[in-house]
């Protein structure tokens, strides 16, 4: 199944409930795989939300990361 790609400009109010309705179908197919494989609703849905937020801080820290090199980069050719 594909996830549809979005329609509005990103300064739409709008687009973020679109980007919901475009990733529910493949989560509820997911939590209903999970299901099958034994898991509970509430364990599944508890998972996805620890994945999410685990994936969101690592994005930042990414970035972060990426930040503070560039930065030690800059007092590097400053100090020459």
């Amino acid at each position: 199944m594909t996830v549809p790609g979005p329609t509005r400009t990103r300064d739409d109010p709008d687009r973020f409930a679109d980007c919901q309705r475009a990733v529910e179908d493949r989560i509820l197919e997911l939590l209903g795989d999970a299901q099958v494989a034994g898991w509970t609703k509430q364990e599944v849905l508890a998972a996805m939300i620890e994945v999410a937020e685990n994936t969101n801080l690592a994005m930042h820290q990414n970035v972060l990361s990426s930040v503070e090199r560039e930065l030690r980069k800059l007092m590097k050719r400053k100090d020459i």
